[in-house]
């Protein structure tokens, strides 16, 4: 036999062959929508210690590079803390609160203060993954964060209960509450914000001495809040102040409130707790902000005592007990929140319980009970949620 004949051959042969094997292949089963639901009634419960580490459970998209995936609610983690004053360490945040979050679950997150399980109500809500912030240049880390919120808070929701999204974030250090700002600046305009922490962060960049200063120094966790109101961000407006709750930090000077009171912020302290209660906080949280105009809120877990919540980057002594913050966040569940953060986390410094993280997780399911919870009150809805009750072993 001729070579060319036999190379014919040949390839005559592999052809039949893969056409063969290749039509054995591709005989896909088609599955009824009866066969599915069996098979997630089946295999498709989570307990918490199973399943890939999304927060609470929920389903997971990388919402940044799947914008097909819409949400009403998003988790975002921002694991950032190069603009640490002190111990770094809260890059490791996100996926320190998203472990910590193992034992929230659908089917076991009814929240009998707010009447409602916030995972099984209207609002999707969906675990979106983290902004690949880059370590390594604050400016460039800014640009992404500030154009990640953007992205994400410009996305159509699902539910006609909203005309925008919402963003909770998981820190990360709190200077990233600056790019999230910028964000909801572009849909809302200046936006009031409650804030809950150990220190002021209103800081004027020159409060922190450096003879090597620059443009870029000026950008820190403790300044972020003078920097968003210096770019018209945040509510100017002599009786639309902003709150700051929990404070009991050292200054440099009385001219640190005289920077703060130039900023339009009422001061709560620690010790306020003390003689007025956590419904004394609460009162005067509400009678400030309201419940018509859009706020934000930032939880540092450092205005936890640092006997309940040690893994933080600047701890201080003195602070608000865990039990005390849950109770005063249930208390405002009226306010308008458009976004949220709960930063600061630096997961190396708790101990082994996961105290630290596990109380930035539950500040999280307050957070995002009263979201939901607004929602429905706003369209004068009872939230009636049914499900299957199940003993958790």
């Amino acid at each position: 036999m001729r070579p060319r004949a036999f190379l014919c051959l040949a390839l005559s042969y592999g052809t039949a062959l893969v056409r063969a094997c290749g039509g054995h292949a591709h005989e896909v089963r088609e599955w009824t929508q009866e066969e599915l639901d069996e098979l997630e009634k089946k295999w498709g419960t989570e307990w918490g210690f199973s399943g890939i580490s999304a927060f609470a459970h929920l389903d997971y998209h990388k919402c940044l590079t799947t914008p097909s995936e819409l949400f009403d609610i998003a988790i975002i983690g921002a694991p950032f803390d190069t603009a640490v004053s002190y111990r770094p360490g809260a890059r490791f945040g996100p996926r320190a609160i998203r472990a910590a979050s193992a034992r929230q679950t659908s089917f076991r997150g009814y929240n009998p203060r707010a009447g409602l399980n916030p995972y099984a109500n209207w609002a999707r809500i969906l675990d979106c993954g983290d902004i690949p912030v880059v370590p390594v240049d604050n400016a460039v880390a800014v640009r992404q964060m500030t154009a990640a919120f953007t992205e994400l808070g410009a996305r159509t929701p699902v539910s006609p209960l909203l005309s925008r999204p919402k963003l909770v974030t998981l820190g990360g250090d709190h200077s990233l509450s600056l790019p999230a700002l910028r964000a909801l600046h572009a849909v809302y305009g200046p936006v009031r914000v409650l804030h809950f922490d150990a220190h002021l962060d209103t800081w004027h960049p020159a409060k922190y001495p450096s003879y090597w200063a620059s443009e870029q120094a000026r950008f820190t966790h403790g300044s972020m809040f003078w920097l968003a109101g210096a770019e018209g961000l945040l509510s100017n407006q002599s009786g639309a102040a902003n709150v700051h709750a929990g404070l009991r930090t050292r200054l440099s000077g009385t001219g640190d409130w005289d920077d703060d009171d130039a900023q339009n912020w009422v001061r709560i302290s620690a010790d306020d707790v003390d003689d007025l209660g956590t419904k004394g906080i609460v009162d005067s949280i509400m009678q400030t902000l309201g419940t018509e105009d859009p706020v934000y809120l930032s939880v540092d877990i450092d205005v936890l005592d640092p006997a309940f919540a040690p893994g933080t980057g600047t701890p201080e002594p003195g602070g608000w007990t865990t039990r005390e913050l849950i109770r005063i966040l249930r208390g405002i569940e009226g306010l308008n929140l458009v976004g949220a953060d709960v930063v600061e986390v630096a997961p190396a410094y708790q101990g082994v319980g996961e105290e630290t993280a596990l109380a930035a997780a539950q500040v999280v399911f307050e957070i995002l009970s009263s979201m939901v919870k607004k929602g429905l009150g706003e369209m004068g809805k009872t939230a009636k949620v049914e499900g299957v009750v199940r003993d958790e072993l």
